[in-house]
């Protein structure tokens, strides 16, 4: 199939490559149980060094927390 072939309509977009991996890494894992949304207060500097690694700061946030809590257990 060529590029060309593909039709784009509003129902279907054309999709990012980010989400095409997303979608590839989750085949046949469990379903993601949905998160809690909390306020927490941080630090400024740590807040602006995890936002300055890019997108997805607040996911590397939860895998540091996670990574404590069971280094801790």
């Amino acid at each position: 199939m060529k590029p060309s072939d593909i039709k784009l309509t509003a129902e279907h977009p054309e999709l990012r490559v980010k989400e095409i991996a997303r979608g590839i890494v989750r085949r046949g894992l469990k379903p993601v149980e949905p998160k809690t949304s909390v306020s927490l207060r941080i630090d400024a500097d740590v807040l602006e060094w995890f936002k300055s690694q890019g997108e997805g700061y607040q996911t590397r946030m939860n895998a540091v927390l996670r990574a404590y809590k069971e280094a801790a257990a």
